[in-house]
């Protein structure tokens, strides 16, 4: 049985489960949760797969899971996948990041989003107090991230790994929320090198586009 993957694909959470999966070569049935239209509010959405009302969720068989790293570790298990590390110190390093992600990076880009691209659609004020909060930790945990990456080509070892995904998800969303991650030359030449050498994020990187500016497009919002 196919598992499958709730989502929009103009989510930059759910672009990290598809790049891993694409990557692992685990087959996903995508099943489309418009966002746009509050799909993922619904009552039922929210009793029969995440309480939260969030995406992306995995449905396998009688598993169903929720948040994106949840996702691709329980992925990586299912196939012994080196993207959660190539040995045990590997591994706790690529946990180490990911759990660093989600308190230092991401929560600080979504709330950038929020303000820049959630608030604009709904017609509401943006709050600057908000938004120079939200930079003020970026720039603090890219600053970490620019030193570290300053002679390595990945986040842990020298191959890819799910921290290199997860700590790549805010840059889905970098043109409209415009978070201040080009004022640090060894962050943009690692994403960079991602795009350039693994086809899967490239490629997810389109359909987000292509979702996003499509939907921005529609309601007549110009970032």
């Amino acid at each position: 049985m196919t598992m499958k993957i709730y989502g929009d694909p103009g989510s930059g959470s759910l672009r990290r489960v598809t790049t891993a999966a694409r990557i692992m070569g685990v087959e996903l049935e995508h099943v489309m949760v418009d966002l746009f239209k509050g799909e993922s509010r619904t009552d039922a959405f929210k009793s029969r797969l995440n309480p939260h009302g969030l995406t992306p969720v995995l449905e396998d068989g009688d598993v169903i899971l929720y948040e994106a790293a949840a996702i691709n570790l329980y992925l990586a298990d299912k196939t012994n996948s080196p993207l959660a590390g190539a040995n045990a110190e590997e591994r706790f390093q690529v946990l180490q990041w990911m759990f660093w992600s989600a308190e230092q990076w991401r929560v600080f880009a979504t709330a950038l989003f929020d303000e820049r691209v959630g608030k604009t659609v709904m017609g509401m004020p943006k709050s600057e107090p908000v938004i120079d909060f939200a930079e003020s930790k970026l720039r603090a945990a890219a600053k970490v991230l620019d030193q570290r990456l300053e002679r390595r080509t990945f986040i842990v070892g020298e191959t890819l790994t799910l921290a290199d995904l997860d700590i790549a998800g805010p840059f889905s969303q970098i043109d409209r929320s415009r978070p201040p991650f080009r004022e640090f030359p060894n962050l943009m030449a690692w994403h960079d090198n991602l795009l350039q050498s693994f086809p899967a994020w490239a490629e997810t990187k389109r359909e987000v586009d292509r979702r996003m500016d499509g939907f921005l497009s529609s309601v007549g919002v110009t970032l």
